[in-house]
């Protein structure tokens, strides 16, 4: 490894304008500011291998931009183990963090191939900062990088030891960087036969299809040759089109690997064709992200879907752990962490109703699975309990009625004996498809939820909190959303039921004391612990529910919900981004501590120990608190509570 010796040149502000106009935030900035800039830069050469920044020791009087070439950046433990890693590439940069703080470098940064970089002087980059404020929300965000990035660094560094080393990683990789060939093409009229013929002679697994003009209308597979041509009996001189897969699904090159990954599993699909901007990049499969990650997610997915046996579903779910450390390992944020745990607890749910019905026979009417709380809003973590009902369609007379509740009690009461195999915990309240109550008719359910919102009582703000935030996950999805649409002009009618609500977000203030220390468990199994669920993340959760019911938003994901209120103006931006910030440290904070005790061999629950965090972790922690206490100043002031 060398250390870097100053070797600084001039280079030509022209080149130094035209990398800038491509590159976040500078291409904002007027002509003239842009010259200026470009006036004051130098550009340096680092070899391969050459440490530009040493943790702790460098100071750092430049931005560094990287005009070619780029860096690895990681952390190092006492013991030299590696605790964090990125890759930032071409028009990415370095060195912000440290000059916005006034510090050394906070990280060692590496060449990983032949480098040059742009170099913008400290001051120079400061007063940018004061006189753009498109540059200053750029670089400094609410619950600023000082804290948010720092902060996630020592979670990992201190609570999550890296097992294995990597060369790439999903959430630094860009999908056009993956990219290893043109795609090649082939005309819908040609015959299967010539597919297969160019499939092997490439040594390719896809060909996409175009039409006259160019345009891709499908893609075919080897896998489309083996089970539509060769196993169905088709002759060699079939069309292309007759067993091509249309429309094509997409993704632009620019998109981390994670959204590839993210976008096959959810289609049940093993090519992404790749665009950048509207031009055709190429084709990637499964098999380059598995390639990438090594342990990857889609193995688990594989597994899930190969299953003929609900049995064999049951040590699936236990490996889902080891998978989710993976990510966490690489850096994965809260929210990519729980789509994640979604995609594969849907994937295996679905894989088990699937089995069962065709162990049981067809259902006598369309019936749709509900997923509850935590799992309707997509935001499981480890072993969630079970929350989940079931809808199904209104019998047309007494006989079918009959017919369906034999069926559907059965059908619910072994899904969730086999879910239960499959290490998910019963839900403790019984809000599972296996009790009657919560297994009826579209019109039964319209019935439970008129009630619930025209006489509001705390046991129905409390019904709220969990049954409000279903999700349809199985079978009619459309029999959930009738039911979605129904609950949601019903409370939009009744502004009493949303007061009552309001009322009760504003009732549990922020964790902490008037001299800003952490509020505890007095006594008991958690004393001196705090319930990172309950006074941390859940407010975030009611009020982002509540805004949403107000506004006649159906998302129920928390994130996204922000997102929408925000888009719909009824969250400043100012809000909405420390909303967001704070809850996915809170969610972190909890995934980490979950992982930690599943480690250990321990139950995960809910329970941080304040005493445990840095001074870092514990500073962000409050700073999240903070932002609850100006969400209950929205309500006090929106709905005259508290």
């Amino acid at each position: 490894m060398n250390l870097h010796k100053k070797d600084i040149h001039t280079p030509s502000p022209e080149i130094i304008i035209q990398f800038f106009t491509k590159v976040m935030p500078f291409s904002e900035l007027a002509p003239s500011v842009l010259k200026d800039l470009a006036s004051k830069c130098l550009i340096d050469f680092y070899p391969k291998g050459t440490l530009i920044f040493r943790q702790d020791e460098t100071e750092v009087n430049y931005l560094y931009l990287i005009q070619k070439g780029g860096v690895k950046i990681y952390l190092k433990n006492e013991t030299g183990e590696v605790s964090l890693k990125d890759f930032r590439g071409e028009g990415s940069y370095i060195g912000a963090l440290p000059i916005i703080q006034g510090t050394k470098a906070n990280l060692n940064v590496e060449t990983v191939e032949d480098t040059f970089c742009f170099l913008l002087p400290k001051d120079t980059f400061l007063q940018l900062i004061q006189t753009n404020p498109q540059v200053a929300n750029y670089y400094l965000k609410s619950m600023s990088d000082k804290l948010i990035r720092t902060a996630y660094a020592e979670l990992r560094h201190n609570k999550v030891m890296p097992r294995s080393e990597g060369a790439l990683y999903l959430f630094s990789v860009q999908v056009g960087d993956i990219l290893k060939k043109q795609p090649e093409t082939i005309s819908p009229n040609e015959t299967v036969q010539e597919a297969a013929v160019r499939m092997a002679k490439l040594h390719i697994g896809s060909l996409l299809v175009t039409d006259e003009k160019g345009e891709v209308i499908g893609i075919v597979t080897d896998k489309d040759l083996r089970t539509k041509v060769v196993a169905a009996g088709l002759p060699y001189e079939t069309p292309v089109s007759t067993i091509m897969a249309s429309p094509i699904q997409a993704i632009q090159a620019h998109e981390i690997c994670f959204n590839a990954l993210i976008a096959m599993m959810s289609q049940r699909i093993h090519h992404l064709v790749v665009k950048r901007e509207k031009e055709l990049a190429g084709v990637i499969t499964a098999h380059d992200i598995m390639v990438l990650q090594g342990s990857s997610p889609l193995y688990l997915f594989r597994e899930i879907m190969a299953q003929t046996k609900i049995q064999g579903l049951y040590p699936l779910a236990n490996q889902m752990p080891s998978v989710i450390r993976n990510l966490i390992e690489e850096g994965a944020k809260a929210n990519n962490i729980t789509r994640m745990i979604t995609i594969l607890n849907d994937h295996l749910l679905d894989r088990l109703l699937t089995l069962l019905q065709e162990e049981m026979g067809p259902a006598p009417l369309p019936f749709c699975w509900l997923s509850m709380g935590s799992e309707g809003r997509k935001e499981q973590t480890f072993h969630t309990d079970q929350d989940n009902a079931l809808l199904y369609e209104d019998p047309k007379d007494t006989e079918q009625a009959k017919t369906a509740q034999e069926y559907f009690t059965e059908f619910s009461r072994k899904a969730i004996e086999h879910l239960v195999a499959c290490g998910y915990p019963p839900c403790p309240g019984n809000i599972m498809a296996s009790n009657s109550k919560w297994r009826c008719d579209l019109q039964t359910w319209k019935d439970y939820f008129a009630r619930w919102v025209s006489e509001p009582n705390p046991e129905e703000v409390l019904n709220a909190t969990i049954f409000f935030d279903f999700r349809p996950t199985y079978g009619n999805i459309e029999l959930g959303r009738t039911l979605r649409n129904f609950l949601t002009e019903q409370c939009r009618k009744n502004t009493a039921f949303l007061y009552f609500l309001a009322q009760d977000c504003v009732s549990s203030p922020p964790p902490l004391s008037f001299f800003r220390n952490f509020i505890v468990e007095k006594d008991g199994e958690h004393k001196n612990q705090l319930d990172i669920k309950k006074r941390g993340i859940a407010p975030f959760v009611d009020f982002t529910r509540l805004m949403s019911l107000k506004n006649g938003i159906k998302e129920t994901n928390t994130l996204a919900r922000m997102q929408l209120l925000h888009e719909g103006g009824h969250l400043s931006r100012e809000l909405y981004t420390e909303m967001r910030d704070a809850y996915e440290f809170l969610m972190q904070l909890r995934l980490v501590h979950q992982l930690q005790l599943l480690e250990q061999g321990r139950t995960p629950d809910n329970y941080i120990d304040p005493a445990s965090l840095s001074e870092l972790e514990k500073q962000t922690l409050k700073e999240a608190f903070g932002v609850i206490g100006r969400m209950h100043g929205v309500l006090k002031n929106l709905f005259r509570v508290g």
